[in-house]
């Protein structure tokens, strides 16, 4: 038979000594089948345990930590209880500012996170810009050159370069790069240079300088080629300039141009035997 128990005011069902407190030591029981409260349900203790094999939440969103009032002071999160010394827990960690995933030997009574070996992920291969790498998909672009990389101090557009940081180009043993603030990345050739084919400058018109330290020389150990003939002499400055037009009286085909030399009039090297034969025509 269905009974209904009615009051026009707040109804209260004491049991035992020190109920007031939460310090009682008797029980309230309901036993039924089912039990269910229309209204809103509070817990004033401490713990509350729910003993069951599924658990069924209706609502969006689920709130823990609930009576914090200061941000960015108290670690919360999710505890799975393994059974042993270690637990599973992804949580979020106040300190750092951002969530963590991993084992630790604290159980759910601890207020902070202090010990944590940070844990593994395992997602689904990236299928837009903005979803998480696998380690798979980093792997397979970095070895099949699916990308280019840009490296610039300041710019967001590419890798930032900080100071104090390093960017190495592989390749070979002659290069190696610093970066300094705020933009500029420096790569410095090694001392010698092995397997170097070609220098080549791109920069419309500019000198390309070779420059030794102190009172040291430029020194060719091989032939020194002209690989073209100039059409005509560049013009004269306070420097010898030396290059390769056709061959004149000199008999070389070398030139060299300086305005401190003949007035900055461009003359041929002469060659031994052109120089023996004007010797001897002159007597």
């Amino acid at each position: 038979m269905a009974k209904t128990l009615r009051t026009s005011g707040d109804y209260t069902v004491k049991a035992g000594a020190g109920y007031d407190s939460g310090s009682g030591t008797n029980t309230i029981r309901l036993d039924a089948r089912y039990v269910r409260i229309p209204g809103d349900l509070t817990v004033e203790g401490t713990q509350t345990v729910i003993d069951s094999q599924t658990l069924s939440v209706e609502d969006q969103f689920i709130e823990v930590n609930r009576n914090n009032s200061t941000a960015g002071t108290e670690d919360s999160g999710i505890l799975f209880n393994q059974g042993s010394s270690t637990n599973q827990i992804l949580y979020y960690d106040a300190d750092q500012s951002e969530f963590v995933v991993g084992s630790t030997t604290h159980n759910a009574t601890v207020s902070a996170i202090t010990n944590i070996t940070p844990g593994n992920i395992r997602i689904a291969e990236p299928a837009q810009s903005d979803h998480a790498a696998t380690k798979n998909y980093v792997d397979s672009t970095v070895s099949g050159g699916g990308f280019s990389i840009g490296f610039r101090g300041d710019d967001s557009a590419v890798v930032g370069v900080t100071a104090g940081n390093s960017v190495l180009i592989t390749g070979g043993t002659n290069l190696s790069t610093a970066a300094t603030e705020p933009d500029t990345v420096t790569i410095t050739l090694d001392p010698d240079l092995t397997d170097i084919t070609s220098i080549t400058s791109t920069a419309s018109n500019s000198n390309l300088t070779l420059t030794a330290n102190g009172t040291g020389s430029v020194v060719i150990n091989e032939i020194l080629t002209f690989d073209s003939n100039q059409g005509s002499d560049p013009s004269a400055g306070s420097v010898t300039k030396l290059y390769a037009k056709t061959p004149s009286g000199g008999g070389t085909g070398v030139f060299f141009i300086n305005s401190s030399v003949s007035s900055g009039t461009a003359d041929e090297l002469i060659s031994k035997k052109k120089a023996t034969a004007l010797a001897i025509a002159l007597g």
